[in-house]
């Protein structure tokens, strides 16, 4: 399937371009398993990659000319001169790629230009990283043709970089460490502080079950305030308990520290989802690498109700899914990403995925809704080079 892939954007690069293209790479986009809004309060997240990926048909330039295609995008060829990236300057698809061309130059990397075609079957606005994906494969590219020899930690960072000062969106690490770093078959237990990575095996189909996306068609944007006030929401809560960050709130102390925070009721309920989503982390890390993988689905609803209720970033359809599945005989499920709309997870036992399809696309018909994309998410392998 991957070779396929290349030589179709290798293919279409060359159309573009004239020649060849110097290597053709690939980077995933992600569901996070749990750990929601915990990223950039230095906490614990989980995500795993996912088999749709963005591909990347790159050759290296000498003249401080970026070029720049996506096959998902109408419209020609977009050249750009290096020396005149600035943040912020450019609110098109373009930002994405662009920005970490221009983070890797801030940082001192001597990135000289580039040809990129890009293609990705991430769906966009669906809270599975499909910006990510595209900054961690233009990254990665860079990299190797320009022999910078970072490490997939270190680029994620640069990613991250492009997104909050380039493109303007206040964002975390995980999606970018994701998109990185992550293997086959497991889930990527990542501490936000200090970014140290464990890989957890998660090997649903061994055990006969699946783990369903829900993408329910509602789509969100980043950058549009909410996520902003969200943040900025959790690091007023760290200043009023003194602390650099939620992650420092002990799970044993939740209760103390609420009681410190008296009327501010907004802040509360952030820190009270904030410390406990971390728990909910190492719970599941817990039952997986004790084999109780079952075990791990009334945690995930545990998750979904606390984004619901004290986070409030769910909506409608995301709740009918929840619900909906649960209700068809689900082992677990929530809302996934930043919120708003977007996907949610559902685990099930392989003999029931096609009952809780059914229900959930049944319920989203009945309510009037757009009809959800449901797919299967099968942890797989983060950004390589494919040609």
């Amino acid at each position: 399937m991957s070779e396929a892939v290349a030589e179709t954007v290798a293919g279409r690069f060359a159309e573009l371009y004239g020649s060849a293209p110097d290597g053709v790479w690939a980077a995933p986009g992600r569901v996070n398993l749990i750990g929601e809004h915990t990223d950039y309060n230095d906490g614990f997240v989980m995500p795993f990659a996912l088999p749709h990926q963005a591909v990347a048909a790159v050759s290296r330039r000498e003249d401080g000319v970026l070029r720049l295609h996506s096959a998902d995008v109408e419209g020609g060829v977009t050249e750009l001169h290096l020396d005149a990236l600035a943040p912020e300057s450019d609110k098109n698809w373009t930002a994405y790629p662009a920005g970490v061309v221009w983070a890797l130059r801030e940082a001192g990397h001597a990135v000289t230009g580039a040809d990129i075609h890009l293609a990705s079957t991430v769906p966009s606005g669906a809270g599975l990283s499909s910006s990510a994906a595209l900054e961690v494969v233009v990254a990665l590219a860079l990299n190797d043709l320009f022999s910078l020899g970072l490490r997939g930690w270190q680029l994620a960072r640069l990613c991250q970089r492009a997104e909050n000062v380039y493109v303007g969106a206040p964002v975390g690490i995980m999606d970018q460490t994701a998109s990185a770093c992550c293997e086959s078959g497991h889930a990527l237990f990542l501490d936000t502080r200090d970014l140290s990575q464990r890989q957890i095996p998660f090997d649903l189909a061994a055990e006969g079950m699946r783990l369903l996306v829900v993408d329910t068609q509602v789509k969100h944007s980043h950058s549009e305030g909410e996520y902003g006030k969200r943040r900025a929401g959790c690091e007023k809560g760290a200043a009023l308990l003194g602390v650099d960050a939620l992650r420092d709130i002990p799970y044993d102390g939740l209760d103390e520290a609420l009681a410190r925070l008296g009327d501010e009721e907004e802040v509360r309920r952030l820190v009270r989802h904030v410390v406990t989503e971390d728990e909910r982390v190492e719970r599941v890390v817990s039952l997986l690498e004790s084999g109780e993988t079952r075990a791990i689905g009334p945690v995930l609803v545990e998750g979904h109700a606390s984004l619901r209720d004290d986070f409030r970033i769910s909506c409608p359809e995301l709740d009918l899914v929840v619900d909906t599945a649960l209700t068809a005989g689900a082992l677990g499920a929530r809302m996934t990403g930043g919120g708003f709309g977007g996907s949610a997870i559902v685990l099930a036992e392989e003999a029931d995925v096609e009952a809780i399809t059914k229900a959930v696309t049944e319920a989203f018909a009945a309510a009037g809704f757009t009809t959800p994309r449901v797919f299967e998410a099968v942890p797989s392998p983060g950004a390589r080079r494919l040609h």
